[in-house]
């Protein structure tokens, strides 16, 4: 497990940084959010297709990861408050077995990913909106709750070299969320003064 997180981590880390670092230096400033639409008409097209491809299979599986929780959530809630609820169905596949449906599970789960598309066109925004929602995330999940578990963990003495050390860390990653948190909160106010709904032009 060690061993896969840290090869996910540095493959991650390596991919974003390049990423960033080929964006910012092909573009400038003017570096598009979507890296893939900033090279205007090209002969590889297929090349941002594949990457368009992989990028709705990160986000399928990711909405997934996220959303489960809460699917099982409602869904518990609503078995609790209405017991026959979760009564279902059978639904049979020529060739395949057959499998049981929840009605409320299908409508209440069909209903959510609505919403959200929806939300989503309405907001056409979203890398500022991510921006915003990942430096909310990023010091308190990535950095400050691993350290402090790892601290208490291997019971590191306070204000040892270690200690300072992994502190500081904590405290620069805090900075660097607060900056990007900023920014984004900057980008967001700047996108809604030129704001159309459901448009990706704006």
């Amino acid at each position: 497990m060690k061993k896969a997180t840290k090869l996910s981590i540095a493959v991650t880390t390596t991919f974003y940084m390049l990423c960033g670092c080929m964006g910012y230096a092909a573009f400038g400033d003017s570096a598009p959010g979507n890296l893939l639409t900033g090279f205007g008409v090209t002969k590889a097209y297929w090349i941002i297709d594949i990457a368009n491809a992989a990028i709705v299979i990160h986000l399928v599986g990711a909405y997934q990861v996220y959303a489960q929780p809460l699917f099982a959530f409602i869904e518990k809630e609503a078995a609790k408050k209405w017991p026959k609820i979760d009564k279902g169905f059978k639904v049979k596949i020529p060739d395949l077995p057959s499998y049981n449906q929840n009605i409320f599970m299908l409508v209440s789960r069909s209903v959510f990913v609505i919403i959200t598309t929806l939300i989503a066109m309405l907001i056409p925004f979203f890398n500022d909106v991510l921006g915003v929602i990942g430096a909310l995330g990023f010091w308190p999940l990535t950095v400050y709750f691993p350290l402090e578990m790892y601290i208490i963990q291997k019971k590191i003495p306070r204000w040892s070299t270690k200690w300072i050390l992994m502190e500081l860390m904590s405290v620069f990653c805090l900075l660097v969320s607060v900056v990007a948190g900023l920014g984004s909160v900057v980008g967001v106010l700047l996108d809604l003064q030129k704001y159309k709904a459901f448009s990706s032009d704006f």
